[in-house]
């Protein structure tokens, strides 16, 4: 790891990333690289081995609870088509890297943005308000598209040579790919933007955590990560919604049994291989609510549904538990993932309900 370096980088792991360290690197800057992760985006997993691959001083910084912060009172700037909060997730990431170059003693931070290649937040009144909003005005360089854009003071003082910087833009790649081939990267990563809120599959599954847990308090990023696991079921009665996610193979049941907390109902097959269910909350459940939901996880599991009659299931947590008895069923079952289409019309009604009482007005508080 760099001692003391001159500049920060936004890491993402994607090709504009990497080349926007390099090009800095290539000037002698000692350069940092500062990887986000979340429920959503980020992979810390990966850093040793991006290490090695690009020979780049790369750690990580989790910003879950402050992303789902974000969510819970809506971006700022919307959400893009589908859940994404890209301009607000960029201001988000600014000021964590802002802090973070600061406690380093660093001088400059960096990101890969390119002009024009994302609808969202890489217009050029995006590229503006972006840094003025994470207030990084004067501290943000865009390696890869500088010469399109005004002078920072990085430049000006000549810590960075504007002429070795570049003038890319658009949402064509040729440029980068040669950029790649003259740093002989070794591995090229595929495009794309690596957020899960940007998929509409992921979005029925954040959605319904968002509007029907948001008063769950600082767990609000350790329900989003529980969301990321199995089959996703909902189900509302007199006025509660319960939760329950059932595994889809044995990586699913070991993270699902560590991410159960204290009040949550681990729901395992007794003397049958199958798949394990979390009732977010168990422990309070109703027990006829806690059966169905132990029938829908016995449903899953083939040697249950083939013996017929009850299967025997165990409810557990951490100071108590149930046996159960249940057929394994689903057909007929209230329990449900919420559509696309529908989870697209809450959002749009929502934004609609927000244009009409602005927040903060007497009307809207």
């Amino acid at each position: 790891m760099t001692a003391t370096p001159d500049v920060i980088v936004l890491f993402s792991g994607g090709l504009d990333s990497i080349l926007a360290a390099k090009l800095l690197e290539d000037q002698g800057l000692k350069v940092r690289c500062l990887h986000c992760v979340s429920p959503f985006f980020g992979d810390e997993a990966a850093l040793p081995r991006w290490r090695r691959l690009h020979n780049l001083d790369i750690v990580s910084l989790d910003v879950s609870e402050d992303f789902a912060a974000l969510l819970r009172r809506r971006p700022v700037h919307g959400f893009g088509k589908v859940m994404n909060p890209c301009v607000d997730c960029k201001i988000l990431l600014l000021r964590h890297a802002r802090l973070y170059m600061e406690a380093v003693g660093a001088r400059l931070l960096a990101s890969g943005e390119v002009l024009g290649q994302r609808p969202m937040s890489q217009r050029r009144d995006t590229l503006h308000v972006i840094p003025r909003d994470a207030g990084v005005a004067g501290l943000l360089l865009r390696p890869l598209c500088a010469r399109l854009l005004a002078p920072t003071p990085a430049e000006e003082s000549g810590l960075v040579d504007r002429s070795r910087l570049l003038s890319i833009s658009g949402r064509g790649r040729g440029e980068q790919l040669a950029l790649a081939g003259r740093f002989a990267l070794k591995e090229i990563p595929t495009p794309g933007g690596g957020c899960r809120l940007t998929e509409r599959e992921n979005a029925r599954r954040y959605w319904p955590v968002l509007t029907r847990r948001a008063d769950a308090g600082p767990s609000l990023a350790e329900d989003f990560a529980l969301a990321n696991l199995g089959r996703q079921f909902w189900r509302q009665e007199d006025g509660r919604d319960y939760w329950c996610s059932v595994g889809r193979n044995n990586t699913d049941n070991k993270r699902l049994a560590a991410a159960a907390g204290p009040e949550d109902a681990l729901l395992s097959l007794t003397g049958l291989p199958g798949p394990l269910g979390l009732a977010r909350r168990g422990a309070t459940w109703p027990r006829p609510l806690l059966e169905e939901a132990a029938a829908l996880t016995a449903s899953y599991a083939p040697k249950a549904v083939a013996a017929g009659g009850l299967t025997a299931l165990r409810a557990s947590w951490k100071n108590g538990g149930l046996e159960l008895a249940v057929p394994p069923h689903r057909a007929g079952t209230l329990w449900a993932e919420p559509s696309w289409e529908e989870v697209r019309a809450e959002i749009r009604e929502e934004a609609r309900l927000r244009r009409e009482i602005p927040p903060g007005s007497a009307s809207g508080a």
